[in-house]
């Protein structure tokens, strides 16, 4: 069976996945005049766009440096609860990825993908206050920035010249000695000589508040709601695109949208597209509690995990571990962040914590895939965003809504981002 929706003046778009990057187009194609159907397993799952930390972090911008066959990352999965792990039955399907990864040593490849996410990022307020506004849900943001602590000298000079090339990409930041630390973050360990804060940094109350809002708001606003695991693509004999579900329910549209995070790249390599995608798996455990123990969020360089102060409590996130989207979750990796929690955090209380793990959609290059099939232009990419997606998620909506209504100029702004990439 083949269903659709009766279109409006522009069309009907199928968007497939109601993350913050799928409801954030819905939104956005409505505001155009776009008839919009949402597809999703589960519109109301624990999803990396809900459980996260909660960062607007545009100081992001630089792509994963270490390569997976240095030195250095074979120490962190020599480690059982270090901050990377790779499960052995992923490494199979992850091997061209890792390839791609260990070519971005090459410093002009590397420089390109900092400067293009710079790019996306220089818009991240203009499009995300805005989006919060309309949901009310102003004052959910807080621009209080974020401070990077270092516990050695060492850790603190390794990654000078990773925060100069972020002041040349315009990324503002400071230094901050050790007792100015000690005023800002007084519920924070005394183990920490260096700090650096990144002035334009903010934090949202809760992630998932902004998940459920605009949820409620695309529907109110008239998107219809199908439950269903995609399970691939088609073009239908019209040149419509469509998706199918793994019991043969099958619909199509005008344009398609694929915004399905980490499942994404297999929905593409059912219409015939090559991406390079990986479940990067995160973490975190949230102490209710404990949140008034930080004012902003901070980010332990030498550890790789981070904490922030949400609506929720105190949440502390981190780890990378490579492994099948849908695998069961490493309870060793949630009491590791418990011990950081208490490490760092001498009054934290750890009592009945709330444990999440979820699964982000990361490419080799750090760069989110935004742009048009290379099999049919009607099917719009939205995904691989890693670790910010919640970021730019409203700016990527912005440009999914440009590419469809076929706005001059909107490809080429995104040739970065295109499925090309992965062709060279």
């Amino acid at each position: 069976m083949v269903s659709e929706v009766s279109t409006s003046a522009r069309g009907h778009v199928l968007i497939v996945g109601a993350g913050v990057v799928g409801l954030a187009s819905a939104r956005d194609a409505l505001a155009r005049g776009w008839q919009v159907t949402l597809l999703d397993p589960d519109f109301e799952s624990a999803r990396a766009s809900s459980f996260n930390a909660g960062g607007i972090g545009i100081s992001e911008v630089l792509p994963l440096a270490v390569s997976p066959f240095s030195l250095k990352a074979i120490g962190w999965l020599l480690d059982p609860l270090g901050p990377l792990a790779v499960r052995w039955t992923a490494l199979p399907r992850m091997l061209p990825w890792a390839l791609a990864l260990a070519r971005m040593q090459d410093r002009d490849r590397y420089l390109a993908a900092a400067r293009a996410l710079a790019a996306l990022m220089s818009t991240v307020y203009d499009d995300l206050v805005p989006m919060l506004q309309d949901l009310g849900l102003a004052g959910h943001l807080h621009r209080d920035g974020a401070l990077t602590v270092f516990e050695t000298e060492k850790g603190f000079r390794d990654e000078q010249p990773e925060w100069a090339l972020r002041r040349e990409l315009g990324v503002a930041w400071r230094e901050v000695p050790a007792d100015e630390l000690a005023a800002m973050e007084p519920g924070l360990a005394r183990v920490f000589h260096r700090a650096i804060m990144a002035d334009d940094w903010g934090t949202v109350e809760d992630p998932r508040s902004i998940v459920q809002a605009l949820g409620r708001q695309v529907r109110e606003r008239g998107a219809r709601f199908i439950q269903g695991r995609a399970a691939g693509l088609f073009i239908d004999p019209q040149g419509r695109p469509g998706a199918r579900d793994a019991d043969g329910r099958r619909w199509t549209a005008d344009r398609l949208v694929v915004a399905a995070g980490a499942w994404s790249d297999r929905l593409a390599a059912s219409l015939g597209d090559r991406v390079l995608l990986t479940a990067e798996r995160g973490y975190t455990v949230t102490l209710p509690q404990s949140r008034a123990l930080l004012n902003r969020e901070v980010i332990f360089a030498e550890r790789k995990f981070v904490a922030s102060p949400l609506g929720p409590g105190l949440r502390v996130g981190g780890t990378a571990e490579f492994a099948a989207a849908d695998a069961p979750a490493n309870p060793a990796r949630h009491r590791a962040l418990l011990r950081l929690a208490q490490k760092f955090f001498p009054s934290a209380q750890v009592d009945d914590p709330v444990l999440w793990m979820g699964a982000r959609p990361t490419t080799p290059d750090s760069l989110p895939v935004i742009g048009a099939s290379l099999r049919n232009p009607r099917v719009l990419y939205a995904f691989g965003h890693g670790h910010v997606g919640l970021t730019l998620g409203a700016t990527t909506a912005r440009h999914v809504g440009r590419l469809l209504d076929d706005e001059a100029g909107a490809a080429g702004d995104l040739a970065a981002f295109s499925l090309q990439r992965f062709s060279t």
